[in-house]
C-alpha cells in the first residue's frame, strides 16, 4: 500500500505521515510511504526532514531508502558519497524513531536501503547500508548542541532581528551574538562573512579551521600561538607549546 501524505505544511505533513506509519503498522502489511515528512528536534526547535521513502515491513520495522544519482559501478560506490549518503540516511531514522517510540510494535532498522543508478545505465540498483555508527554520531552532535532558549537567555534584553527594524539596531542585534566561525560555515550561513570578519578582528584561532582549533587546545588567539612559539608565553610543559617551539 502507497498511503496518502498529502497535508498543510510541514507540520501537518509531519503528523499525517505520523498517523500513516502507526496504521501501516497496525495493519501488519507492506506499505511505502513515498517522500513522507519527518520532524526532529534540532537545538530545541523541530526540523522537518523529507527522506526520498520509507518501507514498513509486516513484522513492524521501518527501513528509510535514500535515492541517489551517483552510479554503483560493480556493486561499488564511491566511498566519499556513499558516507554522506549514510550521515544523511541516520538523521532520518533518528527521526523516525520519535514516532516509532510511541507505536506500538514498531521497530526503526539500523540499516538503510540505498538506490543508485546500476552502472552507466538508467536502471536502478540498490545496497544494504549499516548506519548505526553514523547514528550514533549524529545523536551524540545533537544532545551537545546549545538550545535556542540558551542562546536567547544571554542576548540583551529586548534584542529582535525582525528584518522590518532599522538596519542599525539590526546591526546591533547581530552584533550582541559573539561569533562560532569555522571556514566550512562559508558554504551554509549567509552571516559567515559577518562572523569570519569579527573572529579575524579577534584573532581567533578558528578562522584557520576546526582541525587547528582542535591540535592548538588552550591557545585560543593566532597571537597566543605566536607568542608562544617565540617562548614568550606559555606553559613550557604544556605538550602543544613545546611542539610550536620546536617547530619555531
Amino acid at each position: 500500500a502507497t498511503p496518502d501524505l498529502s497535508a498543510a505544511g510541514p507540520e501537518g505533513r509531519a503528523a499525517r505521515t505520523a498517523l500513516a506509519l502507526r496504521e501501516a503498522t497496525a495493519a501488519g502489511d507492506w506499505a511505502l510511504l513515498d517522500h513522507p515528512m519527518l520532524a526532529l528536534e534540532v537545538a530545541g526547535s523541530p526540523a522537518y526532514l523529507e527522506p526520498d521513502a520509507v518501507v514498513v515491513h509486516p513484522d513492524g520495522r521501518w527501513t528509510v531508502v535514500e535515492i541517489k544519482s551517483f552510479p554503483m559501478i560493480d556493486a561499488s560506490a564511491d566511498a566519499s558519497k556513499v558516507g554522506a549518503a549514510a550521515r544523511q540516511a541516520a538523521v532520518y531514522v533518528l527521526a523516525l524513531e520519535r514516532v516509532a517510540a510511541v507505536t506500538e510494535g514498531a521497530e526503526v532498522g539500523q540499516r538503510v536501503l540505498l538506490v543508485c543508478p546500476k552502472d552507466f545505465s538508467n536502471l536502478p540498483t540498490a545496497s544494504v547500508v549499516d548506519v548505526r555508527k553514523q547514528r550514533a554520531v549524529t545523536r551524540r552532535q545533537l544532545t551537545r548542541l546549545t538550545r535556542i532558549e540558551d542562546i536567547a537567555a544571554g542576548l540583551p534584553e529586548g534584542t529582535t532581528f525582525d528584518p522590518a527594524c532599522p538596519s542599525e539596531e539590526l546591526d546591533a542585534a547581530v552584533a550582541a551574538v559573539p561569533p562560532a566561525y569555522a571556514p566550512e560555515c562559508l558554504a551554509a550561513c549567509e552571516l559567515a562573512f559577518h562572523c569570519r570578519a569579527k573572529s579575524r578582528a579577534e584573532g581567533a584561532v578558528e578562522t584557520l579551521g576546526r582541525s587547528v582549533r582542535g591540535e592548538l587546545g588552550g591557545l585560543t588567539t593566532v597571537a597566543g600561538v605566536l607568542a608562544a612559539a617565540a617562548g614568550k608565553e606559555g606553559d613550557p610543559a604544556d605538550p602543544t607549546v613545546a611542539a610550536l617551539r620546536r617547530a619555531a
